[in-house]
């Protein structure tokens, strides 16, 4: 089920942009590991000296969440969309593909995680961010998204905690 913009911001209680920033975060995990807090609606990457650079994020909604630890195993600039059989099935107008560009639901990048169907991805919709609306992937913003691509190594270790 898709949802209206104006349906989303509503339920917006912020009202206004979530902006990445630096912030003290100790863990475990090494540098350039990606870690979700998909209760937080944030994106963890882990930097050097007990620091993270922190993105708001959307995330699963009800049905859709899920935690895990993978690996990124591809990156893809405006990638194409192939919607999977499952999502098809519950919103049957979908298009089988859709390539690439700033209508594409993908948005502007793409970190593809393991060999699940979920991704790290922009979006065409930004006012969801801080939301829990996708079919289970992660979506950032398309400047977040193309600032942490460029951050992130294929290879990376991702956590997903729910």
């Amino acid at each position: 089920m898709w949802e209206e913009q104006s349906e989303v911001q509503t339920r917006n209680r912020r009202g206004s942009a979530i902006k990445k920033q630096v912030v003290d975060y100790e863990t475990r995990h090494k540098p350039g590991t990606l870690v979700i807090e998909t209760g937080e609606r944030r994106l963890y990457l882990v930097l050097e000296g007990g620091k993270a650079m922190r993105y708001g994020i959307g995330v699963g909604r009800d049905g859709f969440t899920w935690s895990g630890t993978h690996r990124i195993t591809r990156k893809a600039e405006w990638p194409g969309w192939t919607p999977p059989p499952a999502m098809r099935k519950r919103v049957p107008d979908l298009p089988a593909f859709m390539p690439g560009g700033p209508d594409n639901p993908l948005g502007a990048r793409a970190l593809y995680i393991g060999s699940t169907l979920y991704r790290v991805h922009g979006t065409s919709e930004p006012w969801s961010i801080g939301q829990a609306v996708s079919s289970g992937c992660i979506r950032l913003t398309n400047d977040d998204i193309t600032d942490l691509y460029e951050r992130v190594q294929v290879g990376a270790t991702i956590v997903v905690n729910h």
